[in-house]
């Protein structure tokens, strides 16, 4: 039996009046996807545990079955896995974001509006944080740059008593109720308004905003956390598995689950990614040897960041055309029996601008099961609206794998 998970990063949301009471998803023309429905089981899971906070990091754990309340341990160390950074059991890690600040004179008078500079590019990113590490790096406190706003800072055995806040979640808000909090609160808030001060003029961001796109010219810190410990995904599902993914986040839980990454060129995360090559190397991957692949898909999850109705929508589309039709279409014509399971890890609703922890639908096609009905497609609504609904992304997944 061969398995593929295609997770959607963010692609549940609202009913939106403009789209007269539709969601992205409802208003999304995804024949393949509804074809797999109606052929197939739709429900809803709760992919977020009780208490804990709708993060990428948490839910997808969950999706990957991995319980959340017993592995979770922060959301960069599972980045810095990816990365190839070594982390002590002593040692913080946290995440870095490049972001858009407003100009106001004060730091904390300044407006958060684009947690991820306008989606900059890997090679602009670098430069920049080689940059800052030249006057923000010490002994014990590294910079490493990542993949596109994405980066890490590791403390070598560093303090874990802080409350900080993604900046996903604070848009359009100013950033004197969010500043960093704790003992070593005011350490942390120097650094970033130090990097204001060095980034605001740097000529990558003038040449930035003379093309009319938005600087990096602070960083964000936060997603703090220690080195977590993930059973082998072998032992517990007695699969070859693999993931995909162009971010670090989804990578670090493959590493630490023992399953191999497979590194797609182009692959962004943005609406502008490699989809054609991220679907052939799942195919690729299947044909040679994998059980199971995670193939994970960022789009809808950024353009329900940036409030970009129109790209959720279309980036739902390009995943239906190039994504799921070619991988459905390849294992039709092999002789081997398959599972696909489609859900996201957390809606991002356009209204909001960020994460929430309503349950969200999910569709898993087998091709050993035949099941038609013309009337189930994969929305929010059907998921709902089928009884069906898992408590744990956990149990969802063991359910998937037969276990």
């Amino acid at each position: 039996m061969k398995r593929i998970t295609i997770l959607v990063d963010g692609m549940a949301d609202y009913p939106i009046e403009e789209l007269g009471g539709l969601t992205p998803l409802e208003k999304a023309d995804i024949p393949v996807i509804h074809d797999l429905a109606s052929k197939g089981e739709v429900g809803l899971v709760d992919t977020i545990p009780t208490g804990m906070s709708p993060g990428s990091d948490i839910a997808n754990l969950s999706v990957m079955g991995y319980d959340p309340k017993i592995y979770h341990k922060g959301r960069s160390p599972l980045e810095a896995a990816s990365m190839g950074v070594d982390m002590t059991d002593s040692d913080v890690s946290f995440r870095c974001n490049l972001v858009t600040l407003t100009s106001e004179d004060e730091y904390t008078d300044k407006t958060i509006i684009d947690h991820s500079a306008g989606d900059i590019s890997t090679e602009e990113a670098a430069a920049l944080i080689e940059y800052l590490k030249v006057h923000l790096e010490s002994e014990d406190l590294k910079y490493f740059p990542g993949v596109s706003y994405r980066h890490l800072i590791l403390w070598k055995n560093g303090p874990y008593d802080f409350d900080l806040t993604p900046p996903h979640d604070i848009l359009g808000k100013k950033v004197k109720d969010f500043m960093p909090k704790g003992p070593y609160g005011d350490y942390i808030s120097g650094m970033m308004k130090k990097s204001f001060d060095l980034l605001k003029n740097h000529p990558i961001n003038l040449a930035r905003v003379e093309n009319g796109l938005n600087p990096a010219n602070s960083i964000w810190i936060w997603g703090e956390g220690k080195k977590p410990t993930l059973d082998s995904f072998h032992e517990k599902f007695g699969v070859k598995g693999a993931v995909i993914s162009a971010v670090d986040l989804i990578q670090g839980i493959g590493v630490l689950a023992g399953l191999d990454v497979i590194k797609v060129e182009g692959a962004t995360g943005t609406l502008h990614t490699n989809f054609d090559g991220k679907a052939a190397a799942a195919i690729k991957g299947l044909s040679e040897g994998y059980d199971f692949i995670y193939l994970h898909l960022e789009a809808p999850d950024e353009c329900g960041h940036q409030g970009d109705l129109e790209g959720k929508i279309k980036s739902i589309e390009l995943i239906d055309q190039k994504v799921v039709s070619p991988i459905f279409n390849y294992l039709l014509k092999t002789d081997d029996d398959f599972k696909i399971m489609i859900l996201p890890d957390h809606a991002t609703p356009i209204a909001l601008r960020t994460h929430t922890s309503d349950p969200v639908p999910y569709l898993i096609f087998d091709s050993t099961e035949k099941t038609f009905d013309p009337d189930r497609k994969f929305t929010e609504k059907c998921g709902k609206e089928s009884g069906i609904i898992y408590d744990t992304g956990v149990s969802l997944s063991l359910y998937f794998f037969d276990k």
